[in-house]
């Protein structure tokens, strides 16, 4: 198993991608929140040899595959082939009212916008013509002056996230791995996820060992009483915020919760989050999270989700001395 941890902003950020390499990490994940996910990558690069860089998420449909391909372009060059593009569709008022962009059928035009950065990169390696023609993008026009031409190191591998079986057979069909988000269970990773990619892998006849799934997972841990309840809390909060989510609910539905969804959604609308976060009780924060003594953060996580993802990393980091973090990580690397 690969073991990720993230980074984020610009400030320390190549220091932090360069204490991760040195730890033993394999990958570092810049996320789309309150600041740029792009940028925070090219610092690591530029501060590491050998990890990997990647976006979890970057917003999708707040911008378009060409200003994606050439963003892609230009850090799997400065990286030298460690760039990971990790896209998201995030939710339809975010989309609208956030980004001011379009919205509409997020699975079958995140599957044509991946289909149309593959199409950007195959005019500028193999010089054919771009004539790309969806039913939401199109790209026909490249000439010699916006060529970059062929990658030194290849295309960049494209992941994109999601929760439901639509977008996650996208992910098996047309691209190299898939981020599994933090609202998750190894039931519904099992039950839904797993098939829902093999059946997006079988229209493009792959197999399970040419993809990767990578899971940033709930851990409750903490060097005291004190800051495992922190962290508890914490944790309730976010399970809390994704559940008020609608596209979100089939999670709770797979283990009888889906009245909660509506519940915890009514509430988000009034503001009301630390209600929402008293509902998120100890059987739904254990089935979420893996609640562990420093020194058993990864036997925890290797029970529950050894087998089922190829990548982990850790939605509140770990707790613990070096030593023991260093011992987690190896742990893990070893699965």
């Amino acid at each position: 198993m690969k073991v990720d941890t993230g980074i984020g902003g610009l400030a320390g950020v190549a220091d932090a991608a360069r204490t991760a390499e040195a730890a033993g990490f394999d990958g570092v994940w810049s996320a789309e929140t309150s600041h740029d996910p792009f940028f925070p990558l090219l610092l690591g690069a530029e501060a590491t040899d050998r990890i990997e860089l990647g976006t979890g998420i970057a917003v999708a449909f707040a911008r378009n595959p060409m200003t994606l391909a050439q963003t892609a372009w230009d850090l799997q060059a400065h990286s030298e082939g460690r760039f990971i593009l990790g896209l998201g569709s995030q939710i339809k008022p975010h989309i609208t009212k956030r980004f001011s962009m379009e919205w509409s059928h997020p699975a079958p035009r995140m599957r044509e916008m991946i289909l149309a950065i593959r199409a950007i990169w195959d005019c500028w390696t193999n010089d054919t013509k771009l004539d790309f023609r969806g039913d939401f993008y199109q790209h026909t026009l490249m000439t010699p002056f916006f060529n970059p031409g062929p990658n030194p190191h290849g295309d960049a591998k494209i992941f994109i996230a999601g929760v439901g079986p639509l977008m996650t057979k996208v992910a098996g069909e047309v691209c190299d791995g898939f981020l599994v988000h933090p609202f998750t269970t190894d039931a519904y990773l099992r039950d839904i996820t797993l098939p829902a990619l093999e059946e997006g892998m079988a229209i493009s006849g792959r197999q399970r060992g040419d993809f990767e799934t990578s899971l940033t997972a709930f851990v409750i841990t903490g060097d005291d009483e004190e800051s495992m309840a922190r962290n508890a809390d914490a944790a309730r909060g976010q399970i809390a915020f994704y559940g008020s989510t609608p596209a979100y609910r089939g999670v709770l539905d797979h283990h009888g919760w889906g009245d909660l969804q509506t519940e915890l959604n009514a509430l988000s609308k009034q503001g009301a989050w630390t209600e929402m976060a008293g509902l998120i009780d100890d059987d739904i924060l254990n089935t979420f999270a893996v609640v562990a003594e420093p020194d058993q953060v990864a036997a925890g996580l290797t029970e529950r989700f050894g087998g089922l993802v190829d990548r982990m990393g850790f939605y509140f980091g770990l707790a613990g001395s070096d030593e023991v973090k260093a011992d987690t990580v190896a742990a893990l690397k070893a699965v």
